[in-house]
């Protein structure tokens, strides 16, 4: 049997073997604490983090002082949204976000409301795009931030971060973005975007997973955040704990990796992407794409096929690894939040399915993929599952 073709890199990212060259002589020669000021095994243990976080700012068009580590995204994202919610107690309390962001800020900004700010949830449209003129009626001088995702991990939609970020400054809101996926897949300048706080991972981006980072504005403006997590004053005092650094090591040469090829990895996957999703629209009777096809990750494609359940499609196509949706939410009988807050009836969310590629998928692979899917979706919808 041939091996499976993993085609769910939204969800998660193989450790490139060039990262676990460089992550390797942590576990063993350089294995001291960062903290450990008094010994070449913590200096030698600093270094290694200096590096990282220069890396790191560097893929971002960030400063190194401007990074602040934590075990992920959801971390991150909790230490942007309740970290300014309880620095600005007193003086904004509101909070605009919109309905397909990843449940780590939908979540947040629930906790945020029970600890007294107030929440706008914003609709998008059929192309999954926030309309810039509902966010400018939504924001007021009491609006605090401004949270919307670069791109979104179930369709790859990708917003326009510098208007959203425009309008936000102009009632003196912060910018807070969720770039999990964005980063390693598009050009990011948090600078030129007008972006204050953003989240991101090391294990979308071929980093291993349980390392992530946020990045907070120093100047113009100086964000302030409230610590989540106490007892050690790392990070300049907003992430307390033993800074991971072979998980710092790996997730800083994960993003150099990739801000060097990034021009030539997003038209290869880009083409990936195109010829599997090509075919099946050819082959798939009544078979769509979900949401714009002009602005989304390269990477990315979600697609519905119309009368056939993912929860019997997915076991028919064995040889191909997909996911229905985020792979961080518990698993539910519940349609996505995303695809019905873009309009789907219950029926096409259940219906459809994500397929992200990455850099170790071939040509050979999609192929194979398509003749999979295609026969799978045929069979379905000719011998249907009986309930």
């Amino acid at each position: 049997m041939p091996a499976p073709i993993y085609l769910d890199y939204n969800a998660t990212t193989p450790v490139d073997p060039a990262v676990v060259e460089v992550m390797l002589p942590t576990l063993t020669e350089h294995f001291g604490n960062p903290s450990s000021d008094g010994h070449a095994f913590g200096w030698v243990a600093d270094e290694l983090v200096v590096q990282g976080r220069e890396q790191i700012a560097a893929a971002l068009g960030a400063q190194p002082e401007t990074i602040v580590f934590t075990c992920g995204a959801t971390e991150a994202v909790n230490l942007a949204i309740c970290g300014a919610v309880e620095a600005y107690r007193g003086k904004r309390d509101h909070i605009v976000t919109v309905a397909t962001e990843h449940k780590a800020v939908l979540q947040a900004c629930e906790v945020a409301e029970r600890d007294g700010a107030r929440v706008t949830v914003l609709g998008v449209g059929p192309d999954g795009l926030l309309d810039l003129n509902e966010l400018r009626a939504a924001i007021t001088d009491e609006t605090l931030m401004v949270a919307v995702m670069w791109a979104n991990n179930e369709t790859g939609v990708i917003q326009p971060i510098h208007a959203i970020a425009e309008i936000a400054h102009e009632h003196g809101a912060l910018m807070m973005t969720d770039a999990t996926q964005a980063v390693g897949k598009v050009p990011i300048d948090v600078d030129a975007a007008g972006v204050d706080l953003l989240a991101c991972s090391g294990h979308k981006c071929y980093a291993p997973k349980g390392v992530g980072a946020l990045y907070r504005r120093r100047r113009k403006p100086r964000v302030r955040l409230a610590p989540m997590i106490v007892g050690g004053g790392h990070e300049d005092g907003l992430r307390s704990g033993t800074l991971n650094v072979p998980g710092i090591v790996g997730f800083g040469k994960a993003v150099e990796i990739a801000v060097t090829h990034s021009d030539d990895e997003a038209s290869r996957l880009a083409a990936l992407r195109d010829r599997l999703e090509g075919a099946l629209l050819d082959r798939c009777s009544d078979a769509r794409v979900n949401g714009t096809t002009e602005h989304r990750l390269p990477n990315t494609t979600n697609m519905v096929f119309p009368g056939v359940r993912t929860r019997d499609l997915l076991p028919a196509m064995r040889g191909v690894a997909v996911s229905t949706g985020s792979a961080c939410q518990t698993k539910t009988a519940k349609p996505s939040h995303v695809l019905t807050a873009m309009g789907l009836s219950g029926a096409d969310a259940f219906a459809s399915v994500r397929f992200s590629v990455g850099r170790f998928t071939t040509e050979a692979e999609i192929d194979r993929a398509i003749e999979e899917i295609a026969a799978a979706v045929e069979k379905i919808r000719t011998e249907p599952v009986t309930v």
